[in-house]
């Protein structure tokens, strides 16, 4: 019986498309002349912002980049920088960006209905959470437990401690009675690191890194196409299970738990 629902924020319960920080990022390297495609942004998604950060120093575009217009790889100093402008920029647009996805009261409600406990952890600070926490809120939505790094000693994705956090707190007996539901590859690791069945959400995910409106527009042939390459992304991390949107995640728990053979 699954007894605890353990759910990511950006791209999982809110910010469809997981814009927020992509945004930020972008804006904090541009600063210093260095130009990032979506897909190197989106890469490490999910992970620390400062953990992120340093592999995005870490890509040879990068790096290349950095040389020619400063004359030496990044310094502590100029690393600094750069993070506290991405904080600059995500705090500037956080509240906005953290509106609920389409799915995520309806399926929150119906979980809890179910007797099932509503966790979650994220990539993003404890000062970040609470600007994102108090606007889902306003929405509706506030889950029963929440963990950051600051609550593991600095040790986030894909490290599972966030997910024992969430364990400790709801006095689960097994890693059999809870479930991790991410948008990024690095929710894929941190729920397998920590031994629970694992759920890649495709729609409004970072890996498919589309904006509600944009997804809307396309057409039913590439949004097919899409889901797919999501999905295969989300197996080869290691996925237990891959979802369209948390309407077909709460499907499958209450199915699941009528008819656990």
């Amino acid at each position: 019986m699954i007894k605890t629902v353990i759910f990511d924020w950006a791209g999982t319960t809110v910010d469809f498309g997981c814009m927020a920080p992509v945004h930020a990022f972008r804006n904090a390297f541009l600063e210093k002349g260095i130009q990032l495609t979506d897909k190197e942004i989106r890469e490490p998604m999910g992970k620390l912002k400062w953990d992120h950060i340093q592999q995005l120093l870490s890509l040879p575009s990068v790096k290349e980049q950095w040389i020619a217009i400063h004359g030496q790889l990044p310094q502590e100093k100029e690393v600094e920088e750069l993070y506290q402008q991405f904080e600059h920029y995500l705090f500037k647009d956080l509240a906005q960006h953290s509106t609920l996805k389409p799915d995520t009261l309806e399926t929150v409600e119906q979980l809890r209905s179910a007797g099932i406990n509503i966790g979650s952890t994220t990539g993003f600070t404890a000062p970040m959470m609470a600007i994102v926490a108090e606007t889902a809120k306003k929405g509706g939505y506030s889950p029963d437990f929440m963990a950051t790094s600051e609550d593991v000693e600095g040790y986030g994705r894909p490290f599972p401690y966030m997910i024992h956090k969430n364990i400790q707190h709801f006095k689960n007996k097994s890693v059999d009675e809870v479930i991790k539901v991410g948008d990024t590859v690095s929710d894929i690791q941190e729920g397998k690191n920590a031994g629970v069945f694992t759920v890649g959400v495709i729609e409004g995910s970072s890996l498919m890194g589309l904006s509600y409106d944009a997804y809307q527009q396309i057409e039913m042939e590439e949004k097919d196409r899409l889901k797919q390459s999501v999905a295969l992304r989300f197996q080869q991390a290691g996925a237990d299970l891959c979802v369209n949107n948390l309407k077909e995640l709460t499907e499958y728990i209450l199915c699941a738990d009528k008819n656990p053979e």
